[in-house]
Order: C-alpha cells, then structure tokens, then sequence
C-alpha cells in the first residue's frame, strides 16, 4: 500500500509540473497561443497636381477627339447593335472627365484623404507558390477575399479571390490599368476594361492579356474600332441584317444582257431576297430602298439603259443616283463632262459616284499621287457643277494600301466601299456593299446589294442634305 500511495505522490507531482509548464500564463510553456498581430487603420492621401495651360489643352483637345468619334458612332448605330451600351456608358464617361477639365483651375491642387479601416487592410500572411507570392486571408490553406498577388513578370495584382479563384482583379503596369477577370496565371481573361497611359481605352473580353472576343477600342489618337477581335487584332462589325437596315442594289447593262439574251426588268416586283452566300437572312426579305445604276465609263461608253431603267425607278419612288467608272486612259476633266453631258442628276437625287477599281499594275504604271491628283480633279468639276459632293466608290485593300497620303480625299468625301466578308469595314463610309451575288425578285441574275450605314433616322437626314450638303 505504501508503494502504490508514493506512486500516486510522483504521479501528482508529475501532473502539477505539466500543468505549470503548459500553462500560457507560465514564461515556462512552449506552446504559445497564435495572437493575431496588431493592424492599425491607415490613411491614404491622395495628391493630384493641376495640369499646366499646355497639358489642360492637349487633354481637353484628346477627350474632344473622342466624343467627336462617339457621335460620329450614334449617328450610324442604335440600341440594337452588339455593344452600343458599353459605347454610351463610355461616352458619359468622357462628358464627365470633360467637364471636370473644364473647370479645372490653375491654381488649385486637390488633396482627397481616404481611411481604410484594419479589418479592411490585408494581413500580413505570404504564400509562396511557382514563383508567385500572394497576400491576404487565408481560409483552409485558401487565399479567400481581398488580397495582393504578383505575377511572373513582377506585375503587381490586387484582387478578391474565392477559395484561390480569382473573382475580379486590377493592375497596374507599365502599359496601363486593367480592370476585369483574370485567370490562374492572373492575366486578362474574360470581361475587362483597360486604360492605357496614352488615353486609349479598351473595354469587352480578353484572353492571354489581349482582346479577344467582342470588344472596343477608343483613342484620341484613331477612329473608334468596335466589333470582333482575334488575338488583340481587330477583325470588324459585325452587321446585324434587319428589318431596320436600309438596302439597296447597284444595277448596269450587266442586268440586262446575258450572252445573247437580253431582259427587262420587272419595277413593281422588286424585293431582295437574298444578301449572297457569305450572309444568312433566314428567310427574311427586304425592299429596295435606294438604286445605283451606271451611266457612263471613261469618254466614249455609255449604258444603252441607264435613262429608262432612272425614270422606272423614280415611277416606283426609289431613290435614285448615278455613277461613273473611272478610266486612267483619258484625262479626268474629260471623263467628268462626259459623265455630266449623259447623267440625269436632278433635285432629290442621291449624290454621284466615281467608280473607282483600277489594277494594281495600272495603278503601278501612273503612281499613287497622280491617281489621287486626277480624283481630285474628277470630283471637284462634279461638285461645282452639280451642287452636290460625290461619293467615291473604292475597295477597302485600296484606301488601306493606296490612300495613306491622300487624307484630305478619306476626309472631304463620303465613302462607298466594296468589302464581301462578315465583318463591316472599320473606315467612315456611306454605303457598303455587302455582297456581289445577291437576288432581287424582277431581276434576272446576281445583283450587288448595298446597305446604308445607318438607320432610319441617319437615312431621312442623309436624303434631305443631298443637294448641297457638305
């Protein structure tokens, strides 16, 4: 018994000293309680200097270029065109920053001061992973809620993540801030908006840090480019084919003669019914709104039925205009008398066109600056002696190739352009033909089919400036 209550004594004591060790209160435990560290709440002041009377101007002048883009933009889009929101929710953004520009003073600076309270600021715990580190709070081995991370490339992100997924992130680089979706390698990927040092804005999706999907692009430095990208390389628009849309047709001797035969043309049946193989109307049909038809080629070639098929079309109340294929082998004053001498250009009727389709041989052969020069001199002596401002007819390769010196031409007249894909061309432009190899009931054959760039609205006042507008 005696050995058993000593036993029981050491064991006691054994007890007693464990409890005196391990206890947090003892200097003695080696097993101290995880006490988190103290954050403090911290100021941020924020200083932002007034601009100087040079820099005030050249940015009023860089958010001017863009809303003059903008409206350019709402006069030819409406509501249902992919992406219009983003455009307008931008647009208010840029009336904003201009009135702040506006009232901008000299001498003032403004000092904003924001207080970000501790429970907002991010604890100090690091996670090293691949060459990455990440900071914030982590939840089961999981960075959850606000938190900072670094890239490969050193880039500095500030995100709120999810159990390790990034929800929505920004970054701030040498290029520019992004704001928006990323992925695992905390790119840009998904939805995002990017502001570029140089004022350019970028908004819509990304992949691999570029755009890619739909999206725009506006910049005081280029015309706004809205519609698909591929890789951060614009593609276009993408033209929605409704109801809404203004179509018309372009018609020559071509719709009359096949071979031997010849046909006439049945004016009270006439419809679209097809936009050409590249573009799908589901069924959907359209009337003909406006008609081109060609009067005249070079000095010496007319077509035999451009007076009858104008006064059938002015019978049906189509609006009608005229133009004119232009040739290098005779001189641009002769070609615009002979074009007027032949040409029935009254009061209502849509502006005349110069044709223009030379090869790249021919154009090879004169020079690039002296078929600009003969252009000029073609659509001037048409201007002064009709009241109304031509329209040039080019393809898209041409002006993009051809015209990068002439910008007076791309800015003085409007632009019918030529181009067969799904994409609409990314330049000014009144008319687009859309396809080669279309169908019009009371025609027989293809027939080239048009769409104005616009809708009701921009059509109306596009009809009631023909005569004189500039």
């Amino acid at each position: 018994m005696k050995k058993q209550r000593d036993i029981a004594k050491w064991a006691d004591i054994i007890v007693l000293c464990l409890v005196v060790l391990l206890n947090p209160l003892t200097p003695f435990c080696p097993y101290q309680p995880y006490v988190p560290p103290h954050i403090p709440d911290k100021l941020e002041i924020h200083y932002r200097p007034t601009l100087d009377a040079d820099s005030l101007h050249n940015a009023l002048q860089n958010v001017e270029n863009e809303m003059e883009e903008m409206r350019y933009y709402f006069r030819v889009h409406n509501i249902n065109d992919e992406g219009f929101h983003l455009v307008a929710r931008y647009h208010i953004r840029l009336q904003e920053e201009y009135r702040r520009l506006k009232t901008e003073s000299n001498h003032d600076h403004k000092v904003t001061r924001h207080l970000i309270k501790a429970k907002d600021r991010l604890l100090p715990a690091v996670k090293a992973l691949g060459g990455y580190w990440r900071a914030g709070r982590f939840h089961t081995g999981k960075l959850t809620g606000k938190g900072i991370a670094r890239d490969s490339q050193g880039r500095i992100v500030c995100g709120l993540w999810n159990a390790d997924t990034i929800v929505t992130a920004t970054r701030a680089d040498s290029q520019g801030i992004y704001r928006g979706q990323m992925d695992v390698w905390l790119q840009a990927c998904g939805e995002g908006v990017m502001d570029e040092w140089d004022g350019c804005h970028k908004e819509g999706f990304w992949q691999n840090d570029r755009q890619h999907g739909f999206g725009f692009d506006s910049s005081p430095q280029h015309q706004l480019r809205i519609g698909e990208w591929k890789e951060g390389r614009f593609l276009g628009e993408k033209l929605r084919y409704t109801a809404e849309r203004i179509y018309g047709i372009d018609i020559s001797r071509h719709q009359h003669e096949k071979g031997r035969k010849r046909y006439g043309i049945n004016w009270r049946q006439l419809r679209i019914t097809s936009l050409g193989h590249r573009h799908n109307t589901e069924g959907r049909t359209y009337p003909v709104s406006f008609i081109y038809i060609k009067s005249t080629e070079g000095t010496t070639i007319r077509n035999r039925y451009y007076v009858n098929d104008y006064r059938n079309a002015h019978a049906q109340n189509i609006s009608v205009g005229a133009y004119h294929f232009f040739s290098l082998k005779s001189s641009p004053a002769a070609q615009a008398d002979f074009f007027l001498k032949n040409t029935i250009i009254r009061p209502g009727d849509f502006p005349p066109v110069l044709d223009v389709e030379p090869s790249e041989a021919q154009i090879e052969q004169i020079g690039e600056d002296e078929l600009m020069r003969r252009i000029r001199i073609f659509m001037e002596i048409v201007e002064s002696r009709t009241g109304k401002r031509p329209i040039l007819y080019v393809n898209q390769m041409f002006i993009n190739k051809h015209m990068t010196q002439a910008a007076d031409i791309k800015q003085k007249y409007n632009v019918w352009i030529a181009r067969y894909n799904q994409y609409k061309p990314d330049v000014k432009l009144i008319y687009w033909q859309l396809c080669p190899d279309g169908r019009v009931n009371g025609i027989t054959g293809e027939v080239d089919i048009n769409v104005f760039n616009g809708y009701q609205g921009a059509y109306e006042e596009f009809k009631r400036n023909v005569d004189g507008a500039k």
